[in-house]
């Protein structure tokens, strides 16, 4: 099959989601988590922080994309902080 090549910064964007799903579900384990209200206008927990950041930050890297000319590496250092922030106190 031919209709999808996996470069280098593909496996790495898909190796490092599957490694945050692993270490956030050993987290989970070790330390169950509780909903609890931030900035975010609903009572979350720990993955439900973590699903919002992602999505958010897949939108965000799309209209940067679609917008801006300017690299994406920009976007993803951007969004690595927003997850960063949406997680601790989102």
């Amino acid at each position: 099959m031919q209709w999808m090549v996996w470069t280098t910064p593909t496996a790495l964007f898909f190796a490092t989601i599957a490694l945050i799903l692993v270490s956030m579900t050993v987290w989970h384990e070790l330390s169950p988590s509780i909903e609890r209200r931030g900035f975010l206008p609903l009572s979350t927990t720990r993955g439900d922080r973590l699903f919002i950041g992602l999505l958010s930050s897949a939108y965000l890297h799309l209209a940067w994309v679609g917008i801006t000319d300017f690299p994406v590496w920009v976007m993803t250092l951007i969004c690595v902080a927003w997850l960063i922030v949406i997680i601790r106190w989102g």
